[in-house]
C-alpha cells in the first residue's frame, strides 16, 4: 500500500507575517537615520571646538539645514509624485529679489510684499506643472528651462533697475521688524536657533500628515507609481502634480522670504545651484528617482545630514573647498545604503 505526502498548502505571501524589525528596515528614512548618527558621531570626534555636539552647534548646522529642509521636503513630495524641480534653487532668489523690488522700487509695505511674493512662486510653480502634464516633456526639461528663464530675469531686470545685481534697502520697509519676527529671526537664548528650523519642523509634520494621513498623499504615491494607473483609478494626476510643482515653488519662495529678511538684502545668483542640494536631500532620505516612494521625514534627515556637513567640515579645522566632496560621497553612500536595506528587507519574510 503507498503513501503519499502531501505538500503544505502555499501561503499568500501577501498574508505571510513579518518581523517589526522587517517593517521597520522597509521604511524609506531608515538608512538616513543611520547614516545621519555616523555623521554625527565622525563631527563630534573630529571636532577641534568642543561645540558640534553641543546646543550651540546644533543651532549652528540646524540653520544651515533648516533652509535645505524646507524646500527639500516639498522636493521630495514632487519627487514621489515622479518628477522633479530644477528650477527651485533659483527661485530662492527670484522670489527674494521680487519681494525686495516691491518694496524699495514700488514702496510696497512689506507683508503686501510677502503675499505677493508667494502668489507670484504658485504661479510659475502651476507653469511648471501645467506644462509638465500638457506637453508630456520631461519635467527636468521644463524646470530647466524656467530656471535659466528665471536667471535671466534675475540678472537683466535687477541690473535695469537698479544699475547693480543686487537688491538692498529691505530694512526701509513698512512692517519689516514684524516679518523679521516671524521669518528670520532668532530665539532661545543664548544658543539663538532660527526661527526658520520651526517652519521646517511645521512644514515635515504637515507634509508627513498629508503622505500618510490625507488623500491627496495617496493621489501623490499612485501618480508616481504608475500615473496611467492612477488615472483609470480615478486620481486627478494632472492636477496633483501642479499642486505639487506649486508647493516647490511656494516653498523656495519660504526660504527666498527668509534670506531677503535675514540680510535685508539679496544678491541675482542667490540660490543658484541649491536645487541639486534639495534633490540631494530627498534622495538621502530614502526617496527614489524613479518615483511612487519617499517620505517627508526621510528628506527632513537628509537636509540635517547635509547640514552637519557643511558645519562639520569647518568645525573639524577641514578645508572646506572639499564640502562638495563630501556631499557627493554622501549622496553615494546614502543610495548604496538604502538599496542594501530595502534587497534586505524584501528578502526579510520570516
Amino acid at each position: 500500500m503507498s503513501t503519499t505526502t502531501q505538500s503544505p498548502p502555499a501561503v499568500d505571501e501577501r498574508l505571510a507575517r513579518t518581523s517589526a524589525l522587517t517593517r521597520m528596515m522597509r521604511r524609506p528614512e531608515v538608512g538616513a537615520l543611520i547614516g545621519a548618527a555616523v555623521v554625527f558621531v565622525l563631527f563630534t570626534v573630529f571636532d577641534t571646538t568642543g561645540k558640534f555636539a553641543s546646543l550651540d552647534g546644533v543651532a549652528r548646522w540646524s540653520d544651515s539645514a533648516a533652509t535645505i529642509g524646507i524646500v527639500a521636503v516639498a522636493v521630495a513630495l514632487l519627487m514621489i509624485g515622479g518628477e522633479f524641480d530644477l528650477s527651485a534653487g533659483v527661485m530662492v532668489g527670484s522670489s527674494g529679489l521680487f519681494l525686495g523690488l516691491l518694496v524699495t522700487k514700488a514702496g510696497m509695505p512689506i507683508w503686501p510684499a510677502i503675499v505677493l511674493t508667494l502668489v507670484f512662486a504658485a504661479a510659475v510653480g502651476a507653469l511648471n506643472g501645467w506644462l509638465v502634464t500638457k506637453t508630456r516633456l520631461p519635467s527636468f526639461i521644463v524646470t530647466l528651462a524656467t530656471f535659466f528663464s528665471l536667471q535671466g530675469i534675475n540678472l537683466g531686470l535687477t541690473k535695469a533697475l537698479t544699475g547693480t545685481v543686487r537688491v538692498s534697502g529691505i530694512d526701509q520697509g513698512a512692517g519689516f521688524d514684524s516679518a523679521r519676527a516671524v521669518f528670520a529671526t532668532d530665539f532661545w537664548d543664548p544658543y539663538k536657533f532660527r526661527v526658520s528650523v520651526i517652519w521646517w519642523i511645521v512644514m515635515t509634520i504637515g507634509a508627513t500628515w498629508t503622505l500618510t494621513r490625507a488623500r491627496f498623499g495617496n493621489w501623490i504615491f499612485a501618480a508616481g507609481g504608475d500615473a496611467n494607473a492612477a488615472r483609470n483609478a480615478g486620481v486627478p494626476v494632472a492636477r496633483t502634480k501642479i499642486i505639487l510643482f506649486m508647493g516647490t515653488a511656494v516653498s523656495a519662495a519660504m526660504v527666498g522670504i527668509m534670506t531677503a529678511l535675514r540680510l535685508r538684502s539679496v544678491q541675482a545668483g542667490q540660490g543658484v545651484g541649491q536645487e541639486f542640494t534639495f534633490i540631494i536631500a530627498a534622495v538621502v532620505g530614502g526617496t527614489l528617482l524613479t518615483g511612487g516612494f519617499g517620505s517627508a521625514i526621510g528628506a527632513m534627515i537628509g537636509a540635517s545630514i547635509i547640514g552637519m556637513a557643511f558645519i562639520g567640515i569647518a568645525f573639524a579645522g577641514w578645508n572646506t573647498d572639499w564640502s562638495f566632496l563630501f556631499l557627493g560621497l554622501i549622496l553615494f553612500m546614502a543610495v548604496m545604503v538604502n538599496m542594501f536595506i530595502s534587497r534586505r528587507a524584501s528578502g526579510g519574510r520570516r
